[in-house]
């Protein structure tokens, strides 16, 4: 088993099986990652590896129509597409702050 935290729930941290999707574990642990498609085609998973991402798996064709190189280089990666092998922390942009308002 290996340990993912997501950093931006608070540094929630859950066990998952080696080889697990990102999203599909932040879906079952309730870890905050936030989606709408689940398939790559929105971008909405786009998350960053802040440690660990040495364990994450090669980079997807789908990633590279949301990514640049420079933001793989960040470790940013799509949750969806994105399995990891070992443990990981990640993080996320907070939501923007609805219509009428006041961010903090």
């Amino acid at each position: 088993m290996m340990q993912i935290t997501f950093i931006t729930n608070g540094n929630k941290t859950v066990e998952a099986p080696e080889n697990s999707n990102l999203l599909r574990v932040s879906l079952r642990e309730k870890g905050g990652i936030p989606f709408k498609c689940g398939g790559g085609l929105c971008g909405t998973c786009k998350c960053r590896i802040e440690q660990g991402r040495e364990y994450a798996d090669a980079i997807k064709p789908k990633e590279r129509k949301h990514l640049t190189e420079d933001q793989f280089a960040e470790g940013w990666r799509m949750a969806c597409q994105t399995f990891v092998a070992g443990d990981v922390a990640v993080s996320w942009p907070p939501p923007p702050p609805k219509p009428g308002s006041t961010a903090p």
